[in-house]
């Protein structure tokens, strides 16, 4: 056959079919590169698509339309092309998958060029070679992630294979759908409050449904929750209901992970004040101002949490790419909408169902849920979405509650997941990436390639009765040749190895890298299932195997440490600290996506681990008092109270004050003596204190923040009084004093107890 002749056909009858019945069709061109390029530009000069709706995506500019770099593709997020083209051949970037996938329209075409599909999941691009972290070459990289890929293609209605070395087609992928219904273009609710114009621009009853739901936050103490798939017009919703609110008078405050999420929101928002209002609207990307004195303004979260007073309304866009302590900080707003994607690289909707929606209920909101369906790009059971969904795991879920609600310790059995049996069985494969779904604010299919091919990565689990009930991914790191780890030293980048690489180039312990160990990448356990210490026992399971020796089969003398990195908050460093993970490190600049300082612990196995542990546990606490008066003198108090009690308690300097010094201390607790004099051996005093953390001292929550701000952070009184809601500055001065008197009393030698004696009576 004549694949040149037959290959304009069959993309003119997709394209016609999907047309038809406003779906997307695929069509994938696989053999050599110049004949897949050969085809497509005989196929785009046949389409009746014009130049201006088409985009490649791929390294070359080698069309007359559009070109994108896979690494650029975000900048299709919020726009659609009639025909867009991959170029699979170099490399293929997962998350650039899913990005220009959505970006398709309805009645549009997706094309892929790939090589040969037997041999494509043996090539190695710059998307492969991301995964090779030293030790590891690329070499190391397997192809799963293709070969699952390439059984997806070949398994799902919608998509032609056209195999150009032999001049032969796989599947023409037509489907023969039966013909759309005329459907009522959708009406407003008969007590509609928003402009009728506001309902008029919505696409589908989902919409009006959403649009009406943020009528809701008229009241206060409300909440609007909107989720759906892509492609649902959730964001448009929003934008309209933004621009109805702000062309009524108020303000609105937007904020999502970046700029580009909200751009639907502010495109739809725009043209409803522009229809409105005229030239009389002033209409931005970032900003909108209305002639009625209202304003709609996007602010990134970290900002957007520290002007919410200055807000009628807040509205939080792709809010499941957000980190549940960043939505909790936002929830101090009195009305407040969240909107987010259920499945999508941008965040997954069920981890925030999960994990943040118990943090609302527990609010003072009144919630407002909406679930918008029906799509709106494209028609209901669209192929490609299907296809989307199954190959890259958007809507990957752990298994249903039922089946795990009675998992506990002593049902479960324990399994180091083998990539290979993951690719064998596509429902542990389902139950083990959904659970890391839930364990993180932005898992990306991008991590289901890292966990199928990546060589420096594994999984270990819980399961119940066959079922993934908790789920632990692990990266080794470490083990690094001395002339990776003078590089290292030096200011050099090493990919992969995060621990040994804070130790070493910020720490400057070159020796740090010479170790190896098993960082806790993510963990999570079923939703069903938790406060059962099954994350512990996941955890206990891990050590007792790394301890053994056990482990992967690339470190045959075994490993000598396990180690996590996370935003440290109370309740995080007080379950690993249960866990026996000791904090060596916590970063001096926020993340920018959470807001939180990162906390370092480590788990020392063998000797080699432990000489680690110790002197980074001990730099860190003789480094703490400093750092809290200058990069930590932000860090909330009861993180610091928290980061200094996951510390070994045998890091750090003894206390040895000198006798002047216990008589400055002491006098300040039992006498006249003042704080400001000498803060100095305060500081030691109370680090040492919350190291030691000693069930003889007993101070109340509120005193231990007390030292945590004036004598760590070295905050003015005034300040400290303000926060701690102490009457005056003169009063939290004397509850400094008396909160130094048990620590002196626990401490103190002869030089403060004589103090003690001196003035305790008085």
């Amino acid at each position: 056959m004549n694949a040149e002749a037959d290959v304009v056909p069959l993309a003119r009858a997709l394209h016609a079919e999907a047309e038809r019945a406003n779906q997307r069709r695929m069509l994938v061109l696989a053999g050599s590169r110049s004949r897949g390029y050969d085809r497509l530009e005989s196929i785009l000069d046949a389409l009746p698509v014009p130049i201006t709706g088409t985009t490649l995506v791929g390294p070359e500019d080698r069309l007359r339309c559009e070109q994108r770099r896979q690494v650029d593709a975000s900048a299709l997020l919020g726009t659609t092309r009639d025909v867009i083209a991959v170029d699979g051949h170099d490399e293929l970037q997962p998350n650039a998958l899913g990005k220009v996938t959505g970006a398709v329209d309805g009645g549009g075409l997706l094309v892929l060029l790939t090589p040969p599909l037997e041999s494509w999941p043996e090539h190695r691009g710059a998307f492969a070679d991301s995964l090779a972290v030293p030790p590891f070459e690329l070499d190391d990289v397997t192809g799963r992630f293709k070969r699952r890929l390439v059984r997806t293609l070949r398994a799902h209605r919608g998509i032609a294979i056209v195999d150009l070395e032999r001049d032969r087609c796989e599947a023409d992928g037509l489907t023969d759908p039966a013909p759309r219904l005329a459907t009522e273009p959708p009406t407003p609710p008969s007590d509609h409050q928003f402009p009728t114009a506001a309902y008029e621009a919505c696409l589908t009853a989902d919409q009006v449904d959403a649009v009406a739901a943020f009528e809701s936050l008229r009241g206060t103490e409300r909440a609007v929750v909107l989720e759906a798939d892509r492609g649902r017009g959730k964001s448009s919703a929003a934008g309209l209901a933004a621009g109805a609110v702000a062309l009524d008078g108020a303000d609105v405050l937007v904020t999502a992970p970046a700029a580009r999420n909200a751009a639907e929101l502010f495109d739809r928002a725009g043209a409803l004040c522009e229809r409105l209002e005229g030239d009389a609207a002033t209409v931005d990307s970032r900003r909108i101002e209305t002639a009625a004195g209202g304003s709609i303004e996007f602010r990134e979260p970290t900002a957007a949490v520290d002007t919410l007073e200055s807000a009628d309304i807040v509205i939080v866009d792709e809010a499941a790419a957000l980190p549940v302590a960043t939505l909790e900080s936002l929830l101090a707003a009195d009305r407040i909408a969240f909107a987010t994607t259920i499945h999508g690289y941008e965040g997954a909707g069920r981890g925030f169902s999960v994990r943040f929606r118990d943090r609302l209920a527990e609010s003072d909101h009144a919630v407002t849920d909406c679930t918008l369906v029906e799509p709106i790009r494209y028609a209901a059971g669209d192929p490609v979405e299907v296809w989307a969904f199954r190959a890259l795991l958007l809507d990957a879920r752990p298994p249903v509650d039922g089946l795990v609600t009675d998992a506990t310790p002593e049902t479960v059995e324990y399994r180091r997941l083998e990539p290979d049996a993951l690719l064998a069985d596509e429902r542990l494969l389902r139950e083990a990436f959904g659970l890391l779904v839930l364990a993180h604010y932005r898992t990306e299919p991008n991590d289901l390639a890292r966990l199928l091919d990546a060589p420096n990565l594994t999984a270990r689990a819980l399961l119940h009765d066959g079922h993934v009930v908790s789920v632990a991914l692990l990266a080794r790191e470490g083990g690094l040749p001395a002339a990776t780890r003078a590089m290292m030293y030096e200011g050099g980048r090493v990919r992969g190895n995060m621990l040994p690489d804070v130790l070493t180039s910020q720490l400057r312990d070159e020796a740090a890298s010479d170790p190896v160990g098993r960082r806790v990448v993510r963990i999570a356990t079923h939703h069903a299932a938790r406060s059962r210490g099954l994350g512990s026992h996941l955890l206990e399971r891990i050590r007792a195997e790394f301890a053994a020796g056990s482990g992967d089969g690339d470190d045959p003398a075994g490993v000598d440490w396990l180690g996590t990195g996370f935003g440290a908050t109370p309740g995080l460093l007080s379950f690993w600290r249960k866990n026996d993970y000791r904090t060596v490190h916590v970063s001096t600049t926020r993340n920018d996506a959470s807001g939180e300082y990162s906390a370092l612990m480590l788990a020392p196995i063998s000797d080699e681990g432990r000489a680690l542990h110790d002197r980074h546990a001990d730099w860190f606490v003789r480094r703490f008092a400093a750092l809290s008066s200058d990069a930590l003198d932000d860090l909330a108090p009861d993180v610091a109270r928290a980061v200094l009690r996951s510390v070994d308690a045998e890091a750090g300097p003894p206390l040895e004050l000198s006798a002047h010094e216990w008589r400055v201390v002491a006098g300040a607790a039992y006498g006249p003596g003042l704080f400001d004099v000498d803060p100095g051996p305060f500081r030691a005093l109370v680090v040492r204190y919350f190291v030691d953390d000693p069930d003889t001292v007993d101070l109340t929550d509120r005193e231990e923040r007390l030292l945590v701000l004036r004598v760590l952070q070295g905050q003015t009184w005034e300040t400290v009084a303000d926060r701690l809601a102490y009457p005056s500055a003169g009063q939290c001065m004397r509850a400094l004093g008396d909160a130094c008197c048990p620590l002196v009393d626990r401490y103190g030698e002869d030089a403060a107890l004589e103090v003690r004696e001196r003035f305790g009576d008085e």
